[in-house]
Order: C-alpha cells, then sequence, then structure tokens
C-alpha cells in the first residue's frame, strides 16, 4: 500500500476552511482514481513538543505509489490539486509514501 499525508496549515478563518473542506474539497478527493481508504483528522492538530502548524491532515491511501502518481496526474487529479487554491491559502504539504505493516 502507500499513503498521500495531506497536511494542511492552520488558516486565519478555520470555519470557512472547514466548511469549504468537507461540503467541496473532500467529495473532490474521493472521486481519485485508485484511492482505496480516506480519511481525515478531527479536533486539534497537535504535537508532543510545541504546538502544531496544521489544522487538519487528511490521509489517502493507494495500491502503489505509481497508483498515487497516476491519480494526481487524472482530470479528477488536476480538479482536485486546483481546488487547493480555493481554500488552503495558509498551504499545505503532501506526502507520498509506500507503507508495510509493521
Amino acid at each position: 500500500m502507500a499513503q498521500l499525508v495531506a497536511l494542511y496549515k492552520k488558516p486565519s478563518d478555520t470555519k470557512a476552511f472547514d466548511d469549504y473542506y468537507a461540503s467541496t474539497h473532500a467529495p473532490l478527493a474521493k472521486t481519485l482514481p485508485g484511492l482505496r481508504r480516506y480519511e481525515m483528522s478531527t479536533g486539534p492538530v497537535v504535537t508532543a513538543a510545541a504546538e502544531s502548524p496544521y489544522h487538519l491532515v487528511a490521509l489517502l491511501q493507494f495500491d502503489s505509489l505509481d497508483a498515487i502518481h497516476a491519480a494526481l496526474a487524472s482530470p479528477e487529479g488536476q480538479k482536485t490539486a486546483g481546488d487547493l487554491a480555493n481554500f488552503a491559502q495558509a498551504g499545505v504539504e503532501l506526502l507520498l509514501f509506500d507503507t508495510k505493516e509493521a
């Protein structure tokens, strides 16, 4: 399996961010071809050492890194990526990696 982790930085208007994410962006992301599982954080994102710069974390699971790259290159992926400018002005970091059970 492989994961795409989206780390959304804290927006100036968290309510507007949350409303847009739930009503528009998450439904777009769920159309990505090859998507196996979609999860998102609820409540505050915290760290052990300091205040977190993140507001929301999304976890998208695919069969492989190739499947993630294909999904992002697809029309649905391009539409989802293009939508980031509509609500994620504070920034988003995307991490892509293979996974295995430990």
